[in-house]
């Protein structure tokens, strides 16, 4: 079947995704903060953002690679981190580590994920990144990067935009505990969801793996500790230092919104800054991650990777117009898990390589690098 026939668009496997995916999980997905004003936000300043159509340019097929951290890369996307990101597809982390080495993009795994490090290595191409929640523990910190070392990550994320947990409304009144918890009320729902449920049955009920198993050591954590005491949920500057010294590959800092932040952050050793408002669910009155990106952009010479809000090949261009050197999508690929299954996260990659052959061609730039000279109108 031609998967375009039928899926032309994001939004069509977000569709499908919805009814193969339990509420409970879906609220999970799909949900942000507050009243997730944040969210619609991130939309509707993208929509702001137009580009000058261009004629007489003649027939050209248009370069979508870019370069990031001196390596090159066929498109310009990398796969995000998620969190629990099993337990919206069951073996969802095997399935987009093999989905990025066979098409050459970065993979990025959470520290939250259901699988741990270990456990992808076989499936990790040579752009795996770790997606770091800093922990508490500077043994424990230690630990976990030589772990992700020698299952194969060559990039450190340090996600800074989570300094306290959100309360995210939405999600709760889905019904998902921490950890997972089948309720009577799901039961009805769940028999719907056959696919889902039979590969839950296969990998069994996701959960942290990789912070569990830190929760044995008990010279890490008091006696009536819970799991939770082993995250350092809002770092400083120190920490930050204290991890440079530590960790000798690319660390890039995630969550970054402020020119004067990334400034410092360029001084203090960052490799790359990851513009992002975690997709709206940490704070319902920040502006749009669009929005943020040509201040940060103005403040640093160094590579600038954008995310929140993307929803298709269009948005991609209009990030990088705005000064972005790399987007990363994590809403979308689980969209093509949930409809499709593995051959959902391809299909994405497909969906957004041809929006941006299409839109590149109405707009005559044969490179993402003449994107900025098309863009007239960014309300910014």
């Amino acid at each position: 079947m031609n998967l375009h026939s039928k899926y032309p668009a994001i939004s069509d496997l977000k569709t499908r995704a919805q009814r193969r995916i339990p509420h409970f999980v879906w609220e999970y997905l799909d949900s942000a903060t507050g009243d997730e004003a944040t969210l619609h936000r991130n939309r509707s300043e993208l929509d702001k953002v137009l580009l000058r159509p261009s004629i007489l340019h003649g027939e050209f097929t248009p370069d979508l690679s870019a370069t990031l951290l001196g390596k090159s890369y066929p498109l310009p996307i990398g796969i995000a981190p998620v969190g629990m990101s099993g337990l919206i597809w069951p073996g969802a982390e095997a399935m987009l580590a093999r989905t990025a080495r066979a098409e050459n993009i970065p993979f990025c795994l959470s520290t939250m994920a259901a699988q741990t490090p270990e456990d992808v290595s076989p499936y990790l191409g040579e752009d795996a990144w770790f997606q770091l929640y800093p922990p508490r523990d500077r043994q424990i910190l230690h630990d976990m990067l030589d772990r992700a070392t020698k299952a194969g990550f060559n990039t450190i994320i340090l996600t800074v935009d989570v300094p306290v947990a959100s309360r995210r409304e939405r999600q709760t009144r889905g019904g998902l505990t921490n950890p997972p918890t089948i309720k009577p009320r799901m039961v009805f729902d769940l028999a719907q969801r056959l696919a889902w449920l039979n590969g839950i049955r296969k990998t069994g009920m996701p959960r942290p793996k990789l912070m569990e198993g830190y929760s044995e050591n008990r010279s890490a954590l008091p006696s009536n500790a819970h799991i939770g005491y082993l995250m350092r949920t809002s770092p400083d500057w120190e920490y930050f230092k204290q991890l440079r010294d530590i960790w000798k590959g690319n660390l890039i800092v995630k969550g970054v919104a402020r020119a004067e932040d990334a400034a410092r952050l360029t001084d203090e050793g960052a490799d790359a800054l990851w513009v992002s408002n975690h997709a709206g669910r940490q704070f319902a009155a920040g502006p749009a991650t669009i929005k943020s990106l040509p201040e940060v952009r103005a403040a640093t010479p160094l590579p600038v990777i954008f995310d929140s809000g993307i929803e298709g090949g269009l948005d991609v261009l209009r990030a990088f117009a705005l000064g972005a050197d790399f987007v990363m999508l994590g809403r979308a690929f689980h969209y093509g898990l949930g409809a499709l299954g593995e051959p959902g996260a391809a299909h994405v990659l497909d969906i957004l390589r041809q929006d941006m052959i299409a839109n590149m061609g109405q707009l005559g730039a044969r490179t993402l690098a003449e994107l900025s000279h098309s863009l007239i109108n960014s309300d910014v």
